[in-house]
């Protein structure tokens, strides 16, 4: 039991770091291709990417999970068989799900960017991502068979490879179409190839690894033969509809429930297009251009997730292991500490996006609409309501609530395109109705979940002591960060955009020294809530935190 355990966490530290590095690489690859395309062409590539998160999340969020736990259960009683089995009829399914998807993309790229996104320029790049979902697909299906055997390494290696070749081919194959005189939707198009391109290479690297390291298991399968050391524990390997049928009924709940967000925020690509031409009475181009600039401000927006992940991961073992033991006040507290710690976090870097949306906006995206720094600002605020849900999400999934989650997302997101129809069609508020709708959402969500955990737990989370330390932490680094910018932009002699993002480091690097002191100093932090994270005693130890 300590083994798994201990292999567990292993692997959830590995897949964590992938996670960082991914949306570290994402950033890298939207920055340029938003300077690229500019904000008329970005407009079509957050329409199309839109459409592709629904089929990417529907193909990967469920069926590669329920892989997973059916090769691990065959692992557990030792029937190699059944693994190699279940891993071929899975690789199957997934390509006919995988042929299904990208034959919807090819054939109707029109219908869905004219009708669907309200943008007709989108079609070129719908229809070029249409391989992308078939190889993901088939991806999947190797990834699930190494997560059930306990191996997170090819996973990890394999995503940052698949994102890697991804931003390279997709920003030179862009740069290089517009570089010719293409019109914009050939380099959006492009910059969409690129996506298929990091799939095969991901795809040719499981297969390589599969053959490498699990070789041995298909050997008996292939052959028809059992094992000599297996002969007591194989048995008969189940059926074909018996495997595709467990699939289905495990992956398809989990692929509807997590693509619910996916959907979502294509539906607000279409209503803002609808709604800034319908109502505010925007051109088709004015209506590309204000929904480009806010798919920019998206790129840093959805930055400060990713590093409360490691946390989420961390602290589900620990609240269910509290909850099968029937220790109701031990659950309540730790969910409490970490969403303190997960505030600690997720509200400077909140904050920090904020307080310097300009020369994020300005520095990194040159030449974009002047909306940018206020889509920006609204958006920082809401990303740490986003974080706060994360957090929200774990406890409850930990505590076997799961369907509450699902609950408050449908729910969160109603009340978005609500606020976003009411606010988009205003001209005098236009594309910012977009960020406030998505503030409000995650606000009520986090809200509603909130009132779901107070209902589980032995005792409510107490808000102010979750929030108290950390809110006037984060306002000290807020204060240096806008006083630094200031300075930075008198007395740096360098010129321009240079300079200007040379003071934003600036302004960062001493909004990180202040806010890191006075954690320490007012002890927002204790030694018992970093060990609740992987490595998180070195920490304590290395900065005197008892």
């Amino acid at each position: 039991m300590a083994r798994k355990k201990q292999n567990y966490m292993h692997g959830a530290a590995i897949l964590t770091v992938g996670v960082v590095i991914m949306k570290v690489l994402g950033a890298i690859y939207k920055i340029p291709l938003g300077n690229i395309l500019g904000d008329e062409g970005y407009s079509m590539f957050m329409g199309a990417y839109s459409i592709y998160n629904i089929f990417f999340t529907l193909a990967t969020a469920g069926l590669p999970v329920a892989l997973s736990r059916l090769v691990a259960e065959a692992d557990a009683h030792g029937r190699m068989r059944q693994e190699e089995k279940t891993f071929r009829v899975a690789l199957g399914t997934f390509a006919v799900i995988g042929v299904l998807f990208s034959l919807i993309l090819f054939l109707f790229p029109h219908w869905l960017a004219a009708n669907y996104l309200e943008n007709p320029d989108a079609a070129m790049s719908i229809r070029a991502m249409a391989p992308a979902i078939l190889l993901v697909c088939l991806v999947s299906a190797y990834r699930g068979y190494c997560q059930g055997n306990g191996n997170m390494i090819p996973t990890t290696v394999d995503e940052v490879l698949e994102v890697l070749f991804k931003v390279i081919s997709g920003l030179i194959l862009a740069a290089a179409l517009l570089r010719a005189r293409y019109p914009l939707p050939y380099g959006s198009a492009g910059a969409i190839l690129g996506v298929s391109i990091g799939s095969v290479v991901s795809l040719g690297y499981m297969i390589v690894y599969k053959h490498l390291h699990y070789n041995d298991l298909a050997a008996p399968y292939t052959a028809g033969v059992v094992a000599p050391d297996a002969q007591s524990t194989e048995g008969k390997t189940d059926g074909v509809v018996k495997i595709v049928r467990d699939l289905l009924t495990i992956g398809v709940p989990i692929a509807l429930g997590a693509c619910i967000m996916a959907i979502l925020n294509s539906v607000d690509s279409k209503l803002c297009m609808n709604r800034l031409q319908t109502a505010a009475h925007y051109s088709y181009f004015e209506a590309k251009v204000l929904y480009g600039v806010y798919g920019k401000a998206q790129t840093f927006f959805n930055l400060p997730a990713a590093f409360i992940t490691p946390l989420t991961i961390s602290i589900v073992p620990a609240i269910s292991g509290a909850f099968a033991r029937n220790s109701r006040e031990e659950a309540a507290k730790i969910s409490e500490d970490s969403m303190r710690i997960a505030a600690l976090i997720a509200l400077p870097m909140g904050v920090g996006l904020s307080v310097l949306s300009m020369p994020i906006m300005t520095g990194f995206f040159a030449g974009s609409h002047a909306a940018g720094p206020g889509l920006l600002a609204i958006m920082g605020a809401a990303s740490f309501f986003v974080c706060m849900l994360l957090m929200e999400n774990a406890v409850l999934q930990a505590s076997g609530k799961e369907r509450y989650t699902m609950f408050t997302m449908i729910l969160g997101g109603l009340v978005k395109i609500l606020v976003n129809w009411v606010l988009v069609a205003r001209r005098d508020i236009n594309i910012y109705g977009a960020p406030i709708g998505t503030l409000v959402s995650y606000i009520f969500m986090c809200v509603l979940n909130f009132i779901f955990m107070s209902s589980m737990l032995e005792r409510t989370p107490r808000v102010g002591r979750i929030l108290s330390k950390s809110a006037l932490c984060s306002a000290l680094m807020g204060l240096c960060a806008w006083a630094l910018f200031g300075l930075g932009l008198r007395f740096v002699p360098i010129p321009g955009r240079v300079g200007l993002l040379l003071a934003m480091f600036i302004a960062m690097a001493g909004a990180v020294v202040v806010y890191a002191v006075s954690v320490v100093a007012m002890r927002a932090i204790t030694r018992e809530d970093l060990e609740l994270i992987p490595g998180g005693g070195k920490v304590a130890a290395l900065l005197h935190i008892k």
